[in-house]
């Protein structure tokens, strides 16, 4: 097999099984019950994946993930209602024509990410001046901080929330009639791990993760630590706003109780589960996650006791997770003939003086 059939193997597969899943779901044998289990993986892949940067590859402790997605959430939220939706609570009247929204969708969710990477660098800044497990503290109040704050915004609906994103979702279905959201979803999970896995397997991936290992021999080696740490931390949190922008139109109604410590909480089981510094381990986990949150569902309340307990249990009984910081490479080898790239899997060798190698 060719280096151009290798590089080209991949996005082929991802694309075709793309295309089927929007041809089954247009016509109707995929009905809208999976389609909505299909782009709560995809958003929790992103969620679980962006955390893993962090909490994973560069061995921090963020616990305020859902904040950030709160921010994407409610910025290409009320992007879409003021520029595609006529009778939104906020300016009472659409700025664009929907011909556009086909078009502008996708930057809508992406602006959204970029909210929640300047909302994170407020955050960033101040926190990684300190040591060991403050940032742990500050996120989790920088995720109080921010629902506190959208509860008391009468613009966006205080507590009440805010509805009418599937203006838009009807706009472009109008124009193509397919179920866009859906497909987008998909894209967005795609590239999200495109997006990580050449980070990781980067010059700067490798300083991210020896960060990790010994931040001290890190700065040794010419790592510049402070910087490592802000890339990583914006980044994670830019993919969280994305993920936050697609919940927002998938379900066409968010309050800021949908962001609070629990869905942070679940983010960090997800990336226990699968295993901190694995990307293969969170794509699982968020898939397993998902299917057994929907399969608790009859339980209402009570899984939301069951959700912090798995975590515990998590850390206590298997705290390197389903993957450790493996990659389905190395329990499947002959994977590596498809993937030639892989994501640095194992501790780097300390050297007599202490660096890294």
């Amino acid at each position: 097999m060719t280096n151009l059939k290798k590089k080209l193997l991949v996005p082929g597969i991802t694309a075709a099984v793309m295309l089927i899943a929007v041809l089954l779901a247009c016509f109707g044998i995929i009905n809208d019950y999976i389609q909505t289990i299909i782009m709560t993986v995809c958003i929790n892949i992103i969620m679980a994946s962006s955390l893993n940067i962090v909490n994973g590859y560069m061995g921090e402790f963020s616990c305020g993930h859902a904040g950030f997605m709160a921010v994407g959430a409610y910025v290409s939220s009320v992007l879409s209602l003021i520029l595609f939706c006529p009778d939104n609570s906020i300016t009472h009247y659409a700025l664009l024509p929907p011909e556009l929204s086909v078009l502008l969708f996708p930057l809508i969710i992406l602006a959204g990410g970029l909210a929640s990477m300047l909302a994170s660098l407020i955050v960033a800044i101040p926190s990684f001046k300190t040591r060991d497990d403050y940032l742990a503290i500050i996120t989790i109040a920088a995720n109080y901080i921010i629902t506190t704050a959208l509860n008391n915004i009468p613009a966006v609906g205080a507590s009440r929330g805010l509805m009418g994103m599937t203006g838009i979702t009807d706009a472009m279905s109008a124009i193509v009639p397919i179920p866009w959201v859906f497909l987008w979803s998909m894209i967005f999970a795609a590239l999200t791990i495109l997006m990580i896995h050449r980070l990781m397997s980067s010059t700067l991936g490798k300083g991210i993760s020896a960060i990790r290992y010994d931040e001290i021999s890190a700065e040794i080696m010419s790592v510049d630590t402070n910087n490592m740490k802000l890339i990583a931390f914006t980044f994670s949190s830019g993919l969280a706003g994305i993920a936050g922008g697609l919940f927002a139109h998938e379900l066409g109604f968010i309050n800021p109780a949908s962001f609070g410590i629990l869905k942070s909480t679940e983010s960090l089981v997800m990336v226990y589960l699968g295993g901190m510094g694995s990307l293969s381990g969170s794509v699982l986990s968020a898939t397993v996650f998902t299917c057994l949150l929907e399969i608790m569902r009859p339980l209402q309340i009570f899984k939301w006791v069951i959700i912090p307990l798995m975590l515990i249990l998590i850390m206590q009984f298997r705290p390197e997770g389903l993957m450790g910081a493996r990659e389905l490479t190395s329990v499947f080898p002959k994977l590596r003939k498809i993937f030639p790239d892989r994501v640095l899997e194992q501790k780097p060798r300390k050297l007599a003086a202490g660096g890294v190698k």
